[in-house]
C-alpha cells in the first residue's frame, strides 16, 4: 500500500481525558510529518490544533456527546455549534444508544438530525457502538443515520465497548452500500488490521496507533495482503 494513500485515510486521534497541551502538539506534529488526513481531538483542544495545523491539508475533527451519547438533543446541538465556531472541519457524534436499544428510531434520527443541521454542512460521523447492537438494531440504526443526513457511520468510540472488526464493517457496508461512508474505529493497532478493515469496506480509520501503523508499512514488518490499496 502506498504510504500517502493510507495516511490520508487515517483520523489520527487523541481523546484521552488526561491528554495535555504537549500531547496535542505532538499529535499535530505527527500529522504533519506523516500526512494524516485528519486529527481528532477533544473540544478544548480544537483551537490549539487549528493553530498548529494552519496552512496544512490535515482536517480537524472533534466530538459531541462523547463517549456515552446520552446528553440531551439540545446539548448536542449546542456542542456542535460551539465546535463550528471554533473552526472544526468534521464532527464525530455519539448517537442516542438508549434509543437504539429501545427501538425508538424516530427519536434517534431526530437527535442526530439536530447535530447534522447545527454542523452547517460540515461532515458528521455518527458513532454507533456497533458491537453492542443486535443485527436488527444495527440495520435500523444505520438507516436512521442515513435518514438524519450524516456522512459517515463510525463503528465505535473506543471507550468501553469492543471496537472495529472486519465482520462489523462488512455488515455495515451491506446495509449502507454507497449511501454512507464507514469509519472503522476502536482497537486498530497494526497495519494488518488497518488493511483488512479497508478491504472490508472502511473508508476511514480512527486510531491512536497511526504512527506505529505507518512505521510498520515503511519498514515492511507487517505481513502483506492480497488486494492492498494503492
Amino acid at each position: 500500500m502506498n504510504p500517502q494513500i493510507l495516511a490520508a485515510r487515517i483520523d489520527h486521534t487523541l481523546l484521552s481525558p488526561t491528554a495535555g497541551q504537549a500531547e496535542i502538539a505532538r499529535l499535530c506534529d505527527e500529522a504533519l510529518q506523516h500526512g494524516f488526513g485528519c486529527v481528532c481531538v477533544a473540544p478544548r483542544w480544537v483551537s490549539l490544533a487549528k493553530s498548529l495545523l494552519k496552512g496544512s491539508t490535515t482536517k480537524i475533527a472533534s466530538v459531541v456527546a462523547f463517549p456515552l451519547g446520552h446528553t440531551l438533543p439540545s446539548v448536542k446541538k449546542y456542542e456542535t455549534l460551539e465546535l463550528v465556531a471554533l473552526g472544526v472541519d468534521e464532527v464525530d457524534c455519539v448517537i442516542d444508544l438508549a434509543a437504539a436499544k429501545m427501538g425508538n428510531w424516530r427519536e434517534l434520527t431526530e437527535d442526530l438530525e439536530g447535530v447534522v443541521n447545527a454542523a452547517g454542512g460540515r461532515l458528521v460521523k455518527a458513532i454507533i457502538e456497533a458491537a453492542c447492537l443486535s443485527d436488527a438494531e444495527l440495520d435500523e440504526t444505520c438507516r436512521c443515520v442515513m435518514r438524519a443526513g450524516a456522512a459517515f457511520v463510525k463503528t465505535s468510540t473506543g471507550f468501553g465497548f469492543p471496537g472495529a472488526t472486519t465482520t462489523l464493517v462488512r455488515r455495515i457496508k451491506q446495509i449502507v452500500g454507497d449511501s454512507l461512508r464507514i469509519k472503522a474505529s476502536g482497537g486498530i493497532r497494526t497495519l494488518e488490521q488497518a488493511i483488512a478493515l479497508l478491504e472490508a469496506g472502511a473508508d476511514r480509520l480512527g486510531t491512536t496507533a497511526s504512527v506505529a501503523i505507518m512505521d510498520q508499512l515503511r519498514s515492511g514488518t507487517s505481513p502483506s495482503r492480497k488486494g492492498d490499496l494503492g
